[in-house]
C-alpha cells in the first residue's frame, strides 16, 4: 500500500500515527511539511480530500496565528491557505494519504480508517 505523512518528528501525535502506519508492515513515504512544504494547491487538495474546511486544518493554537491576525472570523480561506503555504507551522497534522483516502489524523487513531 503506498501511504504518505504529512510529519513533525516534534509532534506526538505525528509520531504516534507514523508508529501506527508502520506496525501494518508498510513503511510510509515521510514528508517533513516544515522543510518540504506542499504547494499552495496541494494543500487546498488534502484539506478537500479530507472533508475539512480550511479552517479546520490550520493550527490556531499556534503563537504565529494570533500574531498574523488569522483569529479574525473576517480572515479568509485564501488568507488562511497563504499563511499556511508561508508559515508551514500553521499546518495542523497529521495528513495522511492512502489509496482509501486522506485524513488529519487528529486523534492518531484516525488513521485506522484509511488503512
Amino acid at each position: 500500500m503506498d501511504i504518505t505523512i504529512f510529519h513533525n518528528t516534534r509532534c506526538g501525535t505525528s509520531r504516534t500515527t507514523l508508529e501506527t502506519i508502520r506496525a501494518t508492515g508498510v513503511e510510509p513515504h515521510v514528508v517533513d511539511y516544515l522543510a518540504q512544504p506542499p504547494t499552495r494547491d496541494a494543500l487546498k487538495d488534502l484539506i478537500a480530500r479530507a472533508g475539512l474546511n480550511v479552517r479546520d486544518a490550520v493550527r490556531s493554537k499556534e503563537a504565529l496565528f494570533k500574531e498574523l491576525g488569522l483569529d479574525d472570523p473576517a480572515t479568509t480561506d485564501d488568507a488562511l491557505l497563504d499563511a499556511m503555504v508561508a508559515h508551514p507551522i500553521l499546518i495542523n497534522r497529521p495528513f495522511v494519504v492512502t489509496p482509501k483516502g486522506v485524513r488529519l489524523c487528529r486523534p492518531s487513531e484516525l488513521v485506522q480508517e484509511i488503512l
